[in-house]
């Protein structure tokens, strides 16, 4: 039952006489918190293989991610509010917590191997009865999350019972959970996934919480505690004080999630997309919860005014968030690179370097707040949790916290981003933040204390900087913008999208941003295989190409240049973000892709297109972001090479995309395997010195001169491909590497990139240089294209543009390892032989035309 008004008062002005727990209750807490430790470990490694998986299922638009994972949010808030009452009622909460984790493990695997087939499932269901798709995903990712949800009131109940001390022990224990929880976010990344695969890494996670229910049961199995006392029916619900301190605290909870979202985006700059470095953030924000749960539960029930201090906390998060932006500034990347170098003297490791990088920023930026957001969670146990109602009032906060967190996310995420910006939306949650800390402190105004000063003077702090902080604080920092003009910015749903206008010598030229990370631009070289990236599958199809769809607008210039091709009839575009839309103006050499009503551009991500859309094409060509990107990897899988080639018309082709210089290697040999494991007829073409184009088919490609030479010389793509120094068939067609033997051989034994084990995403940092490498192993790898109807005089040219393109990737190789002399021959050699091509005219600086 809940203490009645008067109960309440007494138990509150009491507790500051009680004594520290005794050494026996913290004893008592050890088996309670080593249980809940293997809970955290087990229910982030599923939460981070869910989360990927969800991508997969209902695609990585951010209202789709968003919805798909409030359902493990909303199972954690069911099964707190359900099971807390339950804990109450018995008198064995061990074998009750035993039977949670026993049900987790066996519910996880199924969740598991059900999200891993239901991504076509849904997108059918999706198409004709939305509710039961949603519904379908709800309930794989909630049934398990619910029994997650009761483990922290069932182990509180059975450490708290009978003994009082609720903030101490409750803070303890939430504080071990979270431990916990680190440990498993780095171990997901940084072990589990990349050993095991996503299966894999549940069927360990399973065992983690088989061997808690074990344990539990082994320890505790005649271990008793008793019921909770049975209250007249007026006094069984919470009093209005601690009504009043749950709601304040699920809007903190809220506050705490929105804190998240734009984290999320703002952190990244000073990062990267790799899911490493959204691991270490995440083990630092839950370690900021942990270090603040368990320093201030040592006070929690000792404190005499626990009003104050719970507003006090919950303003100082909200300050110390906008203060951690407006004081960002280059003196975060010189203390980046300080503890970069340091690193690497310690351990001579590259990775571990960009670790301490990522590290550097998450504590500058996350755990001032956390540590505020973790210390209010035993001072909100401290107002609520009545002790005779350890489970019921526990559940209660955990439910209506996590509750007040999902509406956090989505108000932020889909309302406050969009239409304040990033730096707004964080002014606006610490104004809220200071807002519920001084209705908080207030409470205790009416005892003559002058303790609800302090919150309202840091909640008064607080409105005055984010009133005082620049909107355009983040655009300032962007890496890419230091030194260079900004010419256009767009903080929205799914990421914040810039672009700048840079040189590089004579030529001026512009990048795209987005999350803070170079995509591409309309620089030559990146104009040039963007050209080929379209245009050569087109030229070399063995049928009359009618349809094309293009993955990942980027640029447009990919997308524009279907639009030179004139026997296309239908040209679909996938772009998940409306930013890069927006942004696609700022480029030249994209035909005004953007707003060409031939092109259908349609708002989505690529697989989400595929599952969603049975529409064949003849191309599908993908240009997606760098394959080590978190998330990427589901356009570089065989999984995915499987669905594409679904959607291929007869004699269709499907042209990926295959940077060099973002992994090493033995990676790169991993993406090719992928592919070919797909398309029984694969070639590999190089459209720039640091790109390359795989093209695969379920046909054999016949490179018929007289068909391509037609195509090659229609008037708008001759001079789309001319414009990038492709001047001739001949020209195109020394762009070929090597057919499947050759891509076999350099693949070798290589395992491929799957949806089950997306090893790209958590592959090594890349070596230095690592172009040096990889390049050369390909180059190696050169025959001679099969071209029916060549002749003489056609060869001659051939092999004359081979020369000049070999020669100029050579000294390109140079000048990446700094050997000026041969760098110069090279150069030398290209010029003489071909110096008015636009192409190497961009980097040696040759006349203009």
């Amino acid at each position: 039952m809940s203490m009645g008004t008067g109960a309440l008062k007494r138990h509150r002005h009491s507790a500051n006489l009680a004594p520290r727990a005794s050494s026996a209750t913290r004893a008592t807490l050890a088996l309670p918190a080593s249980l809940l430790f293997l809970s955290g470990i087990a229910a982030l490694i599923f939460q981070v293989i869910w989360i990927r998986q969800l991508s997969l299922v209902v695609g990585v638009e951010v209202y789709a991610v968003t919805t798909g994972i409030s359902a493990f949010f909303a199972g954690l808030a069911i099964g707190g509010f359900a099971f807390g009452r339950i804990a109450d009622r018995t008198s064995r909460p061990l074998r009750l917590y035993a039977a949670l984790e026993g049900g987790v493990a066996v519910l996880a695997i199924a969740t598991t191997i059900g999200l891993a087939h239901a991504g076509s499932l849904f997108a059918r269901l999706e198409l004709t009865t939305p509710l039961l798709a949603w519904a379908m995903v709800f309930v794989l990712v909630g049934l398990p999350a619910i029994l997650m949800g009761g483990t922290l009131p069932a182990l509180t109940r059975f450490a708290a019972a009978g003994r009082g001390h609720v903030g101490e022990i409750g803070g303890r224990l939430y504080a071990a959970n979270t431990a916990g929880a680190i440990a498993g976010a780095l171990l997901a990344s940084f072990v589990a996934i990349p050993l095991a695969g996503m299966r894999g890494s549940a069927f360990a996670a399973a065992a983690i919480c088989f061997v808690a229910a074990l344990a539990a049961l082994a320890i505790g199995y005649n271990k008793q505690v008793a019921p909770a006392t049975t209250a007249k029916p007026e006094h069984s619900s919470l009093s209005r004080s601690a009504f009043l301190a749950i709601v304040l605290y699920a809007l903190a909870g809220g506050i705490a999630l929105g804190y998240e979202v734009v984290w999320s985006q703002t952190i990244v700059p000073f990062m990267s997309t790799r899911s490493f470095a959204f691991s270490v953030l995440l083990a630092t924000y839950l370690t900021g919860l942990a270090l603040g749960a368990a320093i201030f539960a040592r006070a929690a029930d000792r404190i005499e005014r626990p009003w104050s201090v719970f507003g006090l906390l919950i303003a100082g998060a909200g300050l110390s968030a906008i203060l951690a932006i407006a004081s960002l500034g280059p003196w975060l990347f010189q203390l980046q690179g300080l503890a970069e170098a340091l690193m690497l003297k310690l351990t001579d490791s590259a990775f571990a370097g960009m670790c301490a990088r990522f590290a550097v920023a998450a504590i500058c930026i996350v755990l001032p707040t956390t540590l505020f957001l973790g210390a209010a969670f035993p001072a909100a146990l401290r107002l609520i949790v009545d002790p005779d109602h350890v489970g019921r009032d526990l559940g209660s906060i955990i439910a209506l916290n996590t509750l007040g967190g999902i509406l956090g996310t989505i108000l932020t995420g889909f309302v406050l981003v969009p239409a304040l910006g990033l730096v707004n939306s964080l002014a606006v949650l610490a104004i809220a933040a200071a807002l519920v800390g001084a209705v908080a402190a207030l409470r205790d105004r009416q005892d003559g204390s002058r303790a609800w000063l302090a919150p309202l003077a840091v909640g008064l702090a607080a409105c005055a900087t984010a009133a005082l902080t620049p909107s355009d604080k983040l655009a300032s920092l962007l890496p890419g913008a230091r030194g260079a003009k900004l010419a256009f910015y767009d903080e929205g749903l799914g990421g914040t999208v810039a672009v700048v206008e840079r040189s590089s010598g004579r030529n001026q030229f512009r990048r795209l941003y987005i999350q803070g990370v170079s995509n591409s631009g309309d620089a030559m070289p990146s104009l040039r295989y963007m050209r080929l990236q379209a245009l050569l599958p087109l030229i070399i199809h063995n049928r009359e190409p009618k349809s094309a769809l293009v993955i990942g607008f980027g640029t447009g210039i990919t997308a524009g240049a279907l639009l030179t091709y004139p026997g296309l009839e239908r040209r679909v575009v996938a772009e998940l973000l409306p930013g890069v839309i927006r942004a696609a103006p700022q480029f030249s050499g994209s035909f005004s892709a953007a707003s060409d009503p031939r092109l259908d551009i349609r708002l989505r991500d690529g697989r989400r297109e595929l599952l969603r859309s049975e529409d064949r094409y003849d191309l599908i060509t993908l240009e997606p972001p760098p394959p080590s990107a978190a998330g990427v990897a589901n356009l570089y899988s065989s999984d995915f090479y499987a669905l594409a080639r679904s959607r291929l018309g007869e004699g269709g082709i499907v042209a990926q995309w295959l940077p060099l210089p973002t992994q090493n290697d033995e990676d790169t040999r991993s993406l090719v395997r992928s592919f070919l494991d797909v398309f029984p007829h694969a070639s590999l073409w190089t459209t720039e010195l640091h790109e390359m184009l795989l093209v695969g088919s379920l046909a054999p490609m016949e490179l018929d001169l007289a068909r391509i030479t037609a195509r090659f010389s229609q008037p708008e793509v001759a001079k789309a491909l001319a414009d990038v120094g492709v001047t001739s068939p001949a020209a195109l067609l020394a762009t070929f590497l090597t057919d499947r033997p050759g891509l076999e051989r350099y693949a070798g034994s290589a395992d491929p990139v799957t949806d089950d084990d997306p090893r790209i995403e958590y592959a090594t940092w890349v070596r230095k240089l690592e172009l040096t490498r990889v390049l050369p192993h390909l180059l190696r790898l050169q025959v001679e294209p099969p071209i029916r109807g060549a002749d003489d005089a056609f060869r001659a040219a051939l092999a004359s543009e081979r020369r000049n393109l070999l020669a100029f990737y050579g000294g390109g190789l140079a000048a990446y390892e700094g050997d000026r002399a041969r760098w110069g021959r090279q150069m030398r050699r290209v010029v003489e032989a071909d110096g008015a091509n636009p192409y190497y005219r961009w980097f040696t600086g040759g006349p203009r035309e």
